[in-house]
């Protein structure tokens, strides 16, 4: 069943001093502030989940997937402004019998600050299936080797604030749209973090024959996280011809209160949990269009000894757009508007 997403988000950009023109050669980056800038992508997003523990039939880990649909997403910018919808089309992208139906729900909103990037996210992922459940569940067929949980959901919601040691890097420019690069950038960051993530359901996440009768944790219908760190990190951009690839990776530590609910009772714990941040953008981008392929990965992990949950929320899209120079047109219409007056007179 095909959904309809609407996402809108206003980006505020503040700088200090005098503004100067659009392009400056003294800087590695262009930006079109004048420029209306009209784009479509398409893609998808999913979050795959796994669950490792020395399992008694001797399995080590329980891959959940999702089923997900692509989505054709069209918007514009123009000045502080961003507005973008997508529609989700109705054919998804894993078979329906094999991996069922999720109900997805995807939200968020940036914007930039100086030589800081801020970002927030929400995600509700509702309907997974295990994958290959006939290793320990023999009255599943192999054709259709997959239990299908409608009841498992998997939640993040997470606020996260870049900060760049090189004024030169914009994420603007970094991403492609409002603007762009026109020689190499490279810089160290820190990125601070905030997040609550986690998986439920109803019953217990793991089916029964999975089930260790020593450890509770197998049992648990609840398994979350609040967690706060800094993830150090380096990006660079690349620019070669009309073509700019660029690439942010780090790995920290974040400091992480878990709990995981059994029966009615919950066990909470502190500890520290690894954080990978990783975005990787490239394709042609000219000063009049662009098309640049753009991923995302937002990696999260919660361990109790040698039980753990590991979950990825990624997306994958293809963004093509123009960038129209409304403001000289405006000007040309106004100057002709103004002769054909003095023609008159």
């Amino acid at each position: 069943m095909s959904r309809f997403l609407v996402l809108i988000s206003f980006l505020s950009v503040f700088t200090a001093g005098v503004i100067g023109q659009e392009s400056d050669s003294l800087l590695p980056y262009q930006k079109y502030r004048n420029r209306l800038v009209l784009y479509s992508d398409f893609g998808w997003s999913t979050a795959p989940m796994s669950i490792s523990y020395p399992f008694p039939n001797g399995m080590k880990n329980v891959k959940f997937r999702n089923n997900f649909n692509p989505v054709l997403g069209f918007g514009f910018s123009y000045k502080w402004m961003s507005l973008r919808f997508g529609i989700t089309l109705p054919n998804s992208v894993r078979s329906k019998n094999k991996f069922g139906k999720t109900k997805y729900y995807d939200l968020g909103f940036d914007f930039s600050f100086k030589n800081m990037y801020f970002d927030v996210d929400w995600h509700l992922y509702q309907g997974y299936a295990l994958k290959n459940a006939d290793r320990w569940n023999d009255t599943i067929s192999p054709d259709e080797p997959n239990l299908i949980r409608e009841d498992i959901n998997a939640a993040s919601f997470s606020i996260n604030a870049w900060q760049f040691f090189k004024n030169d890097f914009k994420m603007a420019a970094f991403r492609g749209k409002t603007a762009s690069y026109h020689r190499d950038v490279r810089t160290f960051y820190l990125k601070y973090t905030t997040n609550y993530h986690g998986i439920s359901s109803t019953q217990p996440i793991l089916p029964g024959e999975l089930q260790d009768t020593t450890e509770s944790k197998t049992s648990s219908n609840l398994i979350a996280a609040f967690d706060v760190g800094v993830v150090p990190g380096y990006a660079y951009v690349r620019r070669w011809r009309i073509f700019q690839f660029g690439i942010m990776g780090g790995l920290g530590l974040v400091l992480q209160s878990k709990i995981y609910t059994f029966d009615g009772t919950t066990r909470s714990f502190l500890g520290l949990a690894p954080r990978v941040d990783f975005k990787i953008i490239g394709g042609i981008n000219k000063p009049k269009y662009f098309i640049m392929f753009v991923s995302d990965f937002d990696n999260k992990s919660i361990a109790f000894n040698d039980f753990s949950y590991k979950q990825t929320y990624y997306n994958l899209r293809l963004v093509g757009g123009i960038r129209l120079n409304v403001s000289k047109k405006k000007e040309a219409r106004e100057a002709a508007e103004k002769k054909a007056k003095e023609d008159r007179k």
